[in-house]
């Protein structure tokens, strides 16, 4: 796959960025989004390592600084965003640009000023033949309605992105994404792993510069409870009784260059307690190993306790930790309430009998809409985003919503087969659909009307 008029497809994230061709299942790189170095090198002495560099086995991530492009899931830094594009299309797709079309997966609500820097990168800088514009929810509905047509033949859905900057909950009809009903979380990915960094070391070891090493603790480690106070009582526990206790090794830049966790299997062993009842212990149920004895923790490691479902909390109750922020369950019914009344009684799935297998023309039109809603059997909620693979993640937001949805409605959520690369998925169909060239601006277009009127063509 070298040269060619082939479409890069680019799912520009804040933490990992993928990138491969359309009409592919899956992206040839999916590699970190920013450039590091070494603590302690100034910018003369060490060069800055981008991409896949940072995962290579003999690199040792231990106190790396970084800089990363994207910040609260905007592109701002596009001198760096150049070096990460640099490498991933030139070494890991080993395409030319000037021959190439390109689609790239934008956040919602990206403001002009950073639009236009994007089109300045993308024209420019690489000289990409043309550009087309996407986001993530209507992406990610595309994939999941050619993967599964039966589900979505109302060809509406509510996606919910936790990704690595914020979290999104987002309408879409007809693969339009509806923006006016958008809501948005200031939670993602990395705001848990500044968290979970604040908690260890406050409670054990400095790591406040270990940002890649605690974010793979975190998604190692970290689960989603589904009973707070009963784990809360079970991680105050001595040792012994305590199922939630592990460690985490931090590499020594000799033996291992790499962190792990210590006995990786016991620890996600008990990512999932018994829900019902409390655990008797006297009754030797809890399942919980009696002869676990209490390791010496030595300098190069830390261990965990309650910190592993906490830090997930953040996203169901942020206002615990004292962000006036609603949680993800009420972030979600807000954005279907936002909806147009007409589209709201297939916001949640509702069993009646079906008219047809397309959405109604009626749906803007006519007064019977409400009606000929009734009859649709399907508005699902799809889970997409890093964040969301946390375990037990779509059991706690089901319970979370059911409270807060009205009794006659049935609640379906959907996990992606890899909520990672779905809307990467999602952007491969498009671009290998017979429409994709009507959607792109063409670099002579761009040239002649200039960055804004080009936009137009995206609907953002």
């Amino acid at each position: 796959m070298t040269g060619g008029s082939r479409v890069v497809v680019i799912d520009n994230g804040g933490g990992l960025l993928k990138a491969g061709f359309g009409g592919d299942k899956d992206p040839i790189a999916v590699v970190p989004n920013c450039i590091a170095k070494s603590p302690g090198s100034n910018a003369n002495s060490k060069k800055w390592l981008a991409a896949d560099q940072l995962q290579a086995q003999d690199v040792d991530v231990t106190g790396m600084t970084l800089r990363r492009p994207i910040d609260r899931g905007y592109l701002i830094n596009t001198e760096v965003q150049r070096e990460v594009w640099e490498r991933v299309l030139r070494t890991l797709l080993q395409v030319d640009p000037t021959n190439s079309s390109l689609l790239l997966v934008e956040p919602q609500f990206n403001p002009p000023g950073l639009q236009h820097a994007t089109d300045e990168l993308v024209f420019e800088e690489f000289g990409f033949n043309s550009l087309c514009v996407a986001d993530a929810p209507s992406l990610v509905h595309l994939y999941e309605a050619s993967r599964q047509p039966s589900l979505f033949h109302t060809q509406c859905s509510l996606v919910v992105d936790c990704g690595f900057s914020f979290t999104h909950a987002s309408p879409v009809l007809q693969n339009f994404t509806l923006n006016y009903a958008v809501r948005r979380m200031d939670l993602g990915g990395k705001a848990l792993t500044n968290y979970l960094k604040e908690l260890v070391s406050y409670r054990s070891l400095n790591v406040m510069d270990e940002t890649l090493l605690i974010d793979d603790a975190k998604e190692k480690l970290c689960f989603v409870s589904l009973d707070v106070p009963r784990d809360l009582r079970l991680a105050s526990l001595s040792f012994k009784d305590n199922p939630f206790r592990c460690s985490y090794i931090l590499p020594d830049g000799i033996t291992y260059k790499k962190g792990f966790v210590k006995d990786l299997d016991e620890a996600r062993r008990y990512c999932s307690l018994p829900v019902e009842g409390e655990l008797d212990k006297k009754d030797g149920d809890s399942g919980i190993d009696k002869d676990r004895k209490k390791p010496e923790l030595s300098q190069n490691e830390f261990a965990l306790t309650n910190e592993r479902f906490l830090v997930p909390e953040m996203l169901f109750h942020p206002i615990d930790l004292g962000m006036n922020q609603a949680g993800l369950a009420e972030c979600i019914v807000r954005a279907a309430q936002a909806c147009h009344p007409y589209i709201q009684p297939v916001l949640y799935q509702r069993y009646v009998l079906s008219l047809n297998g397309e959405m109604p023309d009626a749906i803007l039109t006519s007064d019977r809409v409400t009606l000929v809603l009734m009859h649709w059997a399907v508005f699902s909620i799809i889970l997409t985003g890093g964040s969301t693979l946390f375990p037990r993640f779509a059991e706690r937001l089901q319970r979370e919503l059911r409270p807060l949805v009205p009794e006659e409605y049935q609640v379906k959520i959907i996990s992606q087969e890899n909520p990672i690369l779905g809307v990467w998925r999602g952007g491969s169909v498009l671009a290998s659909s017979p429409d994709f060239g009507s959607m792109c601006v063409t670099k002579s277009e761009y040239e002649e009307m200039g960055s804004a009127r080009c936009r137009r063509r995206f609907f953002h």
